[in-house]
């Protein structure tokens, strides 16, 4: 074969071979309580539309931050979810590694339960119960603090079981963990007054005394697996676990949710606003992934379909709490117009 045709044919042969490089699924990682929701999407999407299923992976909401914020290309993710709002500290990681334009879409709202067995007492605990059971270390009348001396749960408070305190749930990684920092722990927290002043004085103080969670086998780092946390409920009557909502709901025939401030974990509970855990959940998208990788456009339209995280879409059925209809459709707007978001 003569040179020129050799190298006409080598370079038709590149350029046929270039597709196969490209990347043909979505790929998708970040929050354990996301992630069955995500993963009804993407199943769906697989099933209705001309596009591989998506690849979803749990990887909790700031190991999956990390790996999206890692840069664009088609060897990072083009979706994270999160059960908390990112950071600006991770929108900051993202911009450094050129992923300067995300899309945020909150997509409703869960709520974070303390689950035992079914064949235990149902707890009734107070935000001061949770966090007295779960600091490291505890305000004292005076000002100053103490290692945590509580061992059983009727020491914390006398009308509960004298049982050992023994909770299992997320990892520092974890969106549930940050957000149970912030809402349960916090919120028992500043029922002491003096920690309350602490937060105008020294905010970092009372960030460290009010989230530390203790480390002598009161909480036992349970990995990001939540449908291992409930296994293990079920195997042992007297422990507590730490998981959303939705992971209640699907295996209600095996744990109970403790009620909090005297509020079950239930749907409308937690919609109204009433249960004192209750957070938001999110995705965010790479812009720059947008025409790079088949289906991504039209995945997002799958997600903010009505059928799918409306009040009667089938995301609720799974136990996501959906936004209110007006902010729902806001949202869903700014998500398919690919809007950037604003920290």
């Amino acid at each position: 074969m003569p040179l020129r045709m050799m190298i006409c044919a080598s370079t038709l042969a590149l350029t046929v071979a270039a597709p196969a490089l490209a990347r043909e699924q979505i790929n998708i990682v970040g929050s354990s309580t996301v992630f069955p929701f995500s993963t009804a999407v993407a199943e769906r999407f697989g099933k209705s539309t001309d596009f591989p299923t998506p690849v979803v992976e749990s990887t909790g909401s700031g190991g999956g931050l990390k790996l999206f914020c890692a840069g664009v290309g088609l060897d990072t993710p083009d979706i994270t979810n999160a059960s908390r709002r990112i950071k600006a500290s991770e929108v900051a990681l993202c911009a450094e590694n050129g992923v300067d334009e995300i899309v945020e879409a909150k997509i409703g709202f869960d709520g974070i339960v303390l689950a035992n067995s079914v064949e235990a007492e149902q707890m009734e605990l107070t935000l001061r119960d949770i966090f007295l059971a779960l600091a490291k270390d505890i305000p004292n009348a005076d000002g100053t603090t103490q290692p945590n001396p509580y061992m059983t749960w009727d020491q914390v408070n006398a009308s509960l079981p004298a049982i050992k305190i023994e909770v299992l749930g997320p990892p520092p990684t974890s969106g549930t963990r940050d957000a149970f920092a912030e809402l349960a722990m916090e919120g028992g927290c500043k029922t002491f007054d003096w920690v309350k002043a602490l937060k105008s004085s020294d905010k970092s103080a009372y960030k460290t005394l009010c989230h530390t969670v203790r480390e002598d086998g009161g909480y036992i780092e349970a990995g990001e697996n939540d449908n291992l946390i409930v296994q293990k409920l079920a195997a042992n009557a007297d422990a507590l676990g730490i998981f959303g909502y939705s992971f209640l709901e699907q295996n209600s025939d095996v744990v109970q949710g403790s009620l909090v401030n005297g509020v079950a974990p239930e749907f409308e509970e937690i919609a109204s606003g009433n249960y004192p855990i209750a957070r938001s959940l999110y995705f965010y998208v790479k812009s720059a992934h947008v025409g790079q990788v088949p289906g991504l456009e039209e995945f997002l339209q799958e997600f903010t379909a009505e059928d799918t995280w409306g009040d009667d879409g089938y995301l609720a059925d799974k136990g996501l709490i959906p936004l209110p209809e007006d902010e729902r459709s806001e949202i869903g707007q700014s998500v398919r117009a690919l809007t950037p978001m604003n920290m």
